[in-house]
């Protein structure tokens, strides 16, 4: 069995400019997630389940158990002393690591500490996003606002961590997409899920129906599609939606099919992170075989504007996902 730290190692040579830091980079990764994992598991009999009162940058109140994660990765990161600067969701803004160190660092990171925080209180899985990017400023400088704003083609790696009946980790660094599961009563993340591909077609669809009304019309004609009776397509799909991002994706890069978050009424610019969420998640699926647009344009060539920039978000198997993007150009 090959362990997730043997794993990096091997797949070094791959970046053979990055000296190893791109290997201890995500080794803090991993400590983070084990520490986080652990107090996960410990909610409901531990004080570390709902809010806080406080709501961030988004608007969103922010859960106890997101500052516990945001707190203990950007621990790990400034401590390697691998990383410039960090941004996360639960951040207004970007955060520098201004240490010698960390000035002469190559990488930012940006993450969602705790996707689907919300759902812990009733035992759903939650999930954490990572994306790493080289910095574009000069080394030996300060971190700047334009390391962070690179669109999610220039990702030098991306992944999530998957908190539920078993603890997976799942990264790219560009050269396909691999899992690790970790054996609790070691704490150790074994490959088990090597080169994940997501079927080019699939029976899922994954969106909030609640909101119906309040979708375009091409999602809403796409919905009904899945619906309909058709043997030769073995339509209708199946609905499945959890409401944390991570385990919605997880599922779908298993077993194939699509997650939307559209554009609403009430969101017209959609829900979903572009730097957070959409940019690791796109990376992760086009490795796979899978495609990621925001309805019209590829994830991936969006060039971001903000720290917080919100897009619509279709992802998964190729197939679905030019069915829907085909629907969202006819009607909008």
């Amino acid at each position: 069995m090959i362990t997730l730290g043997e794993f990096i190692i091997e797949k070094q040579q791959d970046f053979p400019e990055a000296s190893g830091e791109l290997t201890l980079l995500l080794g803090a990764i991993r400590l983070a997630a084990k520490v986080v994992n652990r107090e996960i598991n410990k909610a409901g009999i531990a004080d570390i389940t709902g809010s806080t009162g406080v709501e961030n940058v988004q608007g969103e109140v922010q859960q106890k158990l997101d500052l516990y994660a945001n707190d203990k990765f950007k621990a790990a990161l400034e401590a390697r002393g691998e990383v410039c600067g960090i941004a996360s969701e639960e951040e207004d803004e970007f955060i520098s690591f201004d240490s010698e160190r960390g000035c002469n660092s190559k990488y930012v990171v940006l993450m969602d500490p705790l996707d689907g925080s919300s759902n812990i209180d009733v035992n759903v899985s939650v999930g954490t996003i990572f994306s790493i990017y080289k910095r574009i400023s000069p080394l030996g400088t300060p971190v700047t606002l334009e390391d962070f704003l690179q669109p999610g083609e220039k990702q030098v790696a991306a992944g999530y961590v998957i908190y539920g009946s078993s603890t997976m980790l799942v990264y790219s660094t560009g050269n396909g997409v691999h899992g690790f599961t970790c054996d609790p009563s070691l704490g150790v993340f074994y490959l088990s899920h090597e080169n994940m591909k997501i079927p080019e077609d699939g029976r899922i669809y994954s969106i909030n129906e609640g909101n119906y009304l309040k979708f375009p019309l091409g999602v809403k004609k796409y919905l009904k599609y899945c619906q309909e009776i058709d043997e030769a397509t073995q339509r209708p799909y199946t609905s499945r939606y959890i409401g944390s991002l991570v385990s919605d994706f997880h599922r779908n890069l298993l077993k194939g099919g699509i997650y939307i978050y559209p554009s609403t009424a009430s969101a017209p610019d959609g829900k979903l992170r572009l730097l957070y969420e959409c940019n690791p998640m796109a990376f992760l699926m086009e490795q796979a075989g899978g495609k990621a647009i925001d309805g019209q344009q590829r994830i991936l060539e969006i060039v971001p504007t903000e720290l917080h920039q919100r897009i619509p978000f279709f992802c998964g198997s190729n197939n679905m996902v030019d069915v829907a993007q085909a629907m969202m150009k006819e009607h909008g």
